[in-house]
């Protein structure tokens, strides 16, 4: 009995190290809501494997994987924030970057591309959506643009901040908010579509690249699954779906 006893107490073991390595749990930036639950459709299609998502700012994400939050892969908005957990060695591979994002203003109040930037400052508009600069690389960008254009000391007053680009692109999709400055690939999910706003793409010259990165953490490092998926993000397949939601590859 005893001998049984162990030999159970192995395979348990054996079964739970198992399942283990089938679950991976993600963290990611709000851009990504739509296109990563679809590549990760693409790739359920073909393999197998458990793998879980949480979305929020990159800033924020970032600092509970310093932290020790069990995030085994991190995709950010902005690349720098992958590097900064390398530089507190909390990564377990090398910083692939998989996409650049891109900003666009949307309403369903007036239509952006009428006048284009000048858009914010029309009589119409009293509440601004942003990504809050203070941790989310589209809120950042957005600031960068609006002093590029040197709209920010007339438009300050107006802007509200999301938590994060998702929910800013909430404020501007149920009306808690005139327009915004929101990610392509928002704008381009089936939620924003179904409410027949427009947008304008902002121009890329006015603020610095969204250069998005992807990399294992130091969680991550030992699962196969981190590792496989990892290499998907790499494949036709996936870039293929990012490019359907307005990513760009990397120059």
């Amino acid at each position: 009995m005893h001998l049984k006893f162990r030999l159970a107490l192995i395979l348990l073991c054996v079964f739970h190290g198992a399942q283990a390595q089938d679950r991976i749990v993600i963290a990611a930036a709000s851009d990504l809501k739509f296109a990563l639950d679809s590549v990760i459709k693409s790739y359920r299609l073909e393999n197998t494997g458990t793998i879980e998502t949480t979305y929020g700012s990159s800033g924020k994400l970032s600092e509970q994987i310093i932290h020790g939050a069990p995030f085994d892969l991190f995709f950010s908005a902005d690349i720098s924030y992958p590097e900064l957990i390398r530089q507190e060695s909390k990564t377990g591979s090398n910083i692939y970057q998989y996409a650049r994002g891109r900003l666009v203003i949307w309403s369903k109040k007036i239509d952006p591309n009428q006048k284009e930037m000048k858009s914010l400052l029309d009589p119409s508009i009293k509440k601004i959506a942003i990504a809050n600069p203070m941790h989310a690389p589209y809120g950042m960008r957005a600031i960068e643009s609006l002093e590029y254009h040197k709209l920010m000391p007339l438009v300050k007053g107006n802007l509200v901040y999301g938590e994060n680009i998702s929910q800013a692109a909430q404020f501007v999709s149920t009306g808690a908010a005139d327009i915004g400055i929101i990610a392509l690939s928002l704008a381009l999910s089936p939620n924003m579509q179904r409410e027949n706003g427009r947008y304008y793409l902002v121009p890329e010259t006015s603020h610095q690249p969204l250069n998005q990165g992807v990399v294992i953490t130091s969680h991550g490092k030992s699962s196969k699954l981190a590792k496989a998926f990892f290499e998907f993000v790499k494949s036709e397949k996936a870039i293929a779906v990012f490019k359907h939601y307005g990513f760009a590859k990397p120059e």
